[in-house]
């Protein structure tokens, strides 16, 4: 089983593949992690130092993942944040050579565009996102902003949730998870991450703590990720990636940290 888990890097924190790559590991799923950016911690720090990587470099690494056999190997592909448009544009190229190399091969696309109403990815990625990854996801994960800003919906109840995840799939049969969200019913004091597969929803709903660490989508790509390696059905991957989470964050929240208290991970059972 291999998961190749194309995103970020920190040196502290866990995001990106700092997080999902751990995860991916501790629930027993080899992991080939590509570095778009490598950074000393998330960009929300008061300082930051590393870069986005050369696009030549991600290139040459991804071309180094072909050469070893592992998209014979791999069950699941995963993209996640990626850096700039050069290096979107690569990504774009190797998903699209993989998927034609391997057919069996499941491509989850977590389209890191932006979060709290505004888009934080340079100029370019969200071209690449919505009209080369999204058009070849089997599964995306975009968060409640991304999810209408890519569907160009607004969300306020089921119904608009299903309308903007078909027009996510554009026809095709791509399943979404949004995930952050607070529809018209949900109850008070609660949060969900919502999988909408053929127009059908399931819901899976967690108390909303008053905590917001970074990296949660990263890390529920990566679990999601690795069930799916493992032959889970779509629908208990995401509920047992919600439930390692939630036992992720109620422990961040006792132990009063900014970053996730992500080691050990929390052992989940379908």
């Amino acid at each position: 089983m291999l998961v190749i888990s194309i995103q970020s890097q920190v040196v502290h924190g866990h995001v990106g593949n700092s997080a999902a790559a751990y995860a991916v590991q501790a629930e027993g799923v080899n992991v080939a992690a590509v570095p778009t950016t490598l950074l000393s911690n998330h960009p929300r720090y008061p300082s930051l130092r590393g870069r986005v990587l050369e696009t030549e470099l991600v290139a040459d690494l991804l071309r180094g993942v072909e050469e070893r056999g592992l998209v014979d190997e791999a069950a699941v592909l995963v993209t996640g944040y990626l850096g700039s448009p050069g290096n979107a544009a690569v990504v774009a190229d190797f998903v699209e050579r993989a998927l034609v190399h391997n057919p069996k091969l499941v491509y989850l696309c977590d389209p890191v565009i932006g979060d709290d109403g505004r888009v934080y990815v340079a100029d370019g990625i969200l071209d690449v996102v919505r009209h080369r990854l999204l058009p070849a996801a089997n599964l995306t994960t975009p968060n409640r902003f991304e999810l209408e800003l890519l569907a160009g919906l607004s969300i306020a109840d089921a119904q608009d949730l299903r309308a903007a995840c078909a027009a996510l799939a554009r026809g095709r049969h791509s399943d979404v998870v949004a995930t952050g969200c607070t529809l018209a019913d949900t109850a008070e004091g609660q949060l969900e991450t919502i999988l909408c597969a053929d127009g059908h929803l399931s819901r899976f709903a967690t108390s909303r703590l008053p905590i917001r660490p970074y990296g949660t989508g990263d890390l529920l790509t990566g679990l999601i990720a690795a069930h799916l390696a493992k032959g889970e059905a779509t629908d208990v991957a995401v509920q047992l990636a919600v439930k390692t989470i939630f036992a992720v964050l109620v422990r961040t929240q006792e132990a009063g940290t900014a970053e996730m208290r992500l080691v050990p991970l929390p052992a989940s059972k379908p």
